[in-house]
C-alpha cells in the first residue's frame, strides 16, 4: 500500500466505531511495514534516532521502540494505556507478500475483587504469549483504562526454518498441528518462566538506545533467549488442540468472556451457561472457542487465573497466607495449600521464604 494510499485509508478508519470498540488498524505484512504504518498514523511522533514512536491521542498513549536484532528477526516492545474501548486490528497489503511470524509476549495489568478482607482490590498481572502465523488477520480488544505491554517478535520464515526447522517436526507435535490446520492464531499462559522480568530487561535495552556492539549483542542474547525458550516449551506442551479457525467477531465475544472471568477470580466460577449469555454465543460454541484460543477449558482458565493471583499475593505482599486463602474465595487456608502445591510444587509458605 503506497504511503498516501494509506494516509487515507487510515484517517477514514482509525475511529471506526463497531459495537463498543473503536478499531484501530495497522499494516502486519512484516515488522518493517508495520512500523512504517505506525509512524505514518495520525498522532505519532516518530523519533529516528531512538527508534521509537510516541503516540498521544484519544484511544491511547504509550511509545513503541523497535530494533531489527539481524536480518529476518525483529523486536517491536510497546507500551500502552487505553483510554477508549479499542480493538487493534492486524490488516494486510495485497501489493505486498506476508511472509513473517508473530510471537507475542503480552503483560496485561487490572485490579481484581478480594473476598473476605478490608482489601477491596488488588493488582494483578496477566500474561499471554501468541503465535501468528503470515497472513493471518486478528483483532485484540482492550477496555478502557487497561495498561499492557506488548513484546512482538517478527521473524520471516526463512529465519523460522533456519532456527527452529518447523518442517522436520513431527506430525504429532503440536505446533506442528497447528501449522498444518487452518487456524492462523494460537495462545499459550505463563509457558516461559520470569518472561515478565527478563521483558522488562529487554524494554530498559530498548530505551537506553546504546549503538555500541555489546548493547546489541546483549539485546540479541535476551530477545533470542526468550524466543527459544517459547518454542522449546511449546514443542512439548501436551495441550490438546482443536484447532478451529476463530473470526474476530469470536475473538471479540472470548476476549468479554475472558473480562468476565478475570473480573470474578475470587469468586465462584459463574458457569459456562452464564458467562455465554452474557456474551452471546451458544453455550457448546463458546467452549469451542474459548478452548481453541486459550487451549484449555473456562473453568481450567479460571482456576488457573485464581493460583496466579495468589502466586502474586504470596510473592508481592505481605498479608497473612491464611488471610490469602480466604481473600481468593477458598473456605480454609489448608485447600488452599493443598491446591497452591499441586500448581506450583511448592507451599505458600516455602514461596514467601525463598
Amino acid at each position: 500500500m503506497r504511503l498516501t494510499k494509506w494516509i487515507k485509508f487510515i484517517k477514514e478508519n482509525i475511529n471506526f466505531y463497531r459495537d463498543g470498540f473503536f478499531e484501530l488498524p495497522y499494516l502486519s505484512n512484516s515488522p518493517e511495514i508495520l512500523i512504517n504504518s505506525i509512524i505514518n498514523s495520525p498522532s505519532s511522533r516518530h523519533v529516528r534516532d531512538e527508534q521509537a514512536v510516541y503516540r498521544n491521542n484519544p484511544f491511547s498513549k504509550g511509545v513503541m521502540c523497535y530494533r531489527e536484532i539481524e536480518e529476518g528477526f525483529w523486536i517491536i516492545a510497546t507500551n500502552i494505556t487505553f483510554k477508549k474501548n479499542v480493538m487493534l486490528k492486524a490488516i494486510y497489503d495485497e501489493d505486498f507478500v506476508s511472509d513473517y511470524y508473530t510471537l507475542t509476549f503480552t503483560v496485561f495489568e487490572s485490579e481484581v475483587k478480594l473476598q473476605n478482607t478490608f482489601a477491596d482490590k488488588t493488582p494483578f498481572s496477566s500474561k499471554y504469549w501468541g503465535f501468528k502465523r503470515p497472513g493471518t488477520e486478528v483483532g485484540a480488544y482492550f477496555y478502557k483504562g487497561s495498561i499492557c505491554e506488548f513484546y512482538l517478535y517478527g521473524f520471516s520464515k526463512e529465519w523460522a526454518e533456519k532456527n527452529f526447522s518447523f518442517e522436520i517436526l513431527p506430525e504429532e507435535n503440536q505446533i506442528k498441528s497447528f501449522l498444518n490446520s487452518d487456524k492462523g492464531f494460537i495462545s499459550y499462559q505463563d509457558i516461559v518462566p520470569n518472561a515478565s522480568e527478563l521483558s522488562k530487561e529487554i524494554w530498559m535495552n530498548l530505551k537506553t538506545v546504546k549503538a555500541d556492539q555489546l548493547s546489541k549483542s546483549i539485546l540479541k542474547s535476551q530477545t533470542l533467549h526468550l524466543v527459544s525458550t517459547f518454542f522449546k516449551n511449546a514443542f512439548v506442551d501436551l495441550r490438546i488442540g482443536n484447532y478451529i479457525p476463530v473470526n474476530i467477531t469470536d475473538y471479540k465475544k472470548i476476549a468479554k468472556a475472558e473480562k468476565l472471568i478475570v473480573d470474578n477470580l475470587t469468586a465462584p466460577f459463574q458457569g459456562v451457561d452464564n458467562i455465554a449469555q452474557q456474551v452471546n454465543l451458544s453455550p457448546t460454541k463458546l467452549k469451542l472457542t474459548f478452548k481453541s484460543v486459550h487451549g484449555i477449558s473456562m473453568l481450567q482458565y479460571h482456576k488457573e487465573k485464581n493460583l496466579l493471583l495468589a502466586m502474586q499475593m504470596v510473592t508481592n505482599t505481605d498479608m497473612q497466607i491464611k488471610n490469602i486463602a480466604y481473600a481468593t474465595g477458598y473456605e480454609s487456608a489448608s485447600k488452599f495449600a493443598a491446591n497452591f502445591k499441586k500448581r506450583f510444587d511448592k507451599l505458600p509458605s516455602e514461596v514467601r521464604f525463598l
